[in-house]
């Protein structure tokens, strides 16, 4: 059996047990992947999103400390496959983990923000996006993810979460992601 590793990066209100990670942690088990789950605690997080931007840059900066000190006793190069499944800034931690540390982990990146764009490198990354998310414009994203050459899904009207506010439409787009991170793991 090979070794494999899956790091969980959540977002600043979307926690490790919100059902886009959720979820993804429990197809990684099914898949014999070692679970890592990051936190980073925030001194005010409701307001780390709406903060000017160096008080969101000094935030992230010390949310990659947190990450750097969770995660500096894994030799990743004793796995085979190393997936890092991000959420919001959990996506641009991530990446800029696997920049930073000249990782060669796959990326699952639900719902980026503008930031993650900055330290992705081409190829490396899965990307889900709701086209109703404020925090981080479609076009934008899709360009960039063009020019990255990163796949991606646009789920339509769906906020930050993935989510559009009818239950049935937002279970049915969550099989579908969970469907397509199976198959990516």
């Amino acid at each position: 059996m090979s070794k494999k590793l899956a790091v969980i990066f959540p977002g600043v209100g979307y926690h490790n047990d919100k059902p886009l990670l959720y979820y993804s942690k429990k197809l990684a088990k099914n898949k014999d992947y070692e679970i890592i789950e990051v936190n980073y605690n925030f001194e005010d997080a409701g307001q780390v999103i709406k903060a000017d931007q160096e008080k969101r840059s000094q935030a992230f900066d010390d949310a990659f400390q947190q990450v750097t000190e969770q995660l500096q006793n894994i030799v990743f190069t004793d796995y085979e496959k190393v997936f890092f499944i991000g959420k919001s800034i959990g996506t641009a931690l991530a990446a800029r983990y696997n920049m930073t540390y000249e990782l060669e982990a796959d990326q699952i990146i639900f719902t980026p923000i503008p930031e993650t764009f900055a330290y992705i490198n081409p190829c490396e990354g899965f990307v889900f996006h709701g086209d109703a998310d404020p925090l981080c414009d479609t076009d934008m994203c899709t360009q960039l993810c063009d020019e990255l050459s990163l796949t991606y899904v646009v789920v339509p009207e769906a906020n930050h979460s993935l989510e559009t506010g009818d239950v049935e439409t937002d279970l049915e787009n969550l099989g579908k992601v969970m469907s397509m991170v199976d198959k990516l793991l």
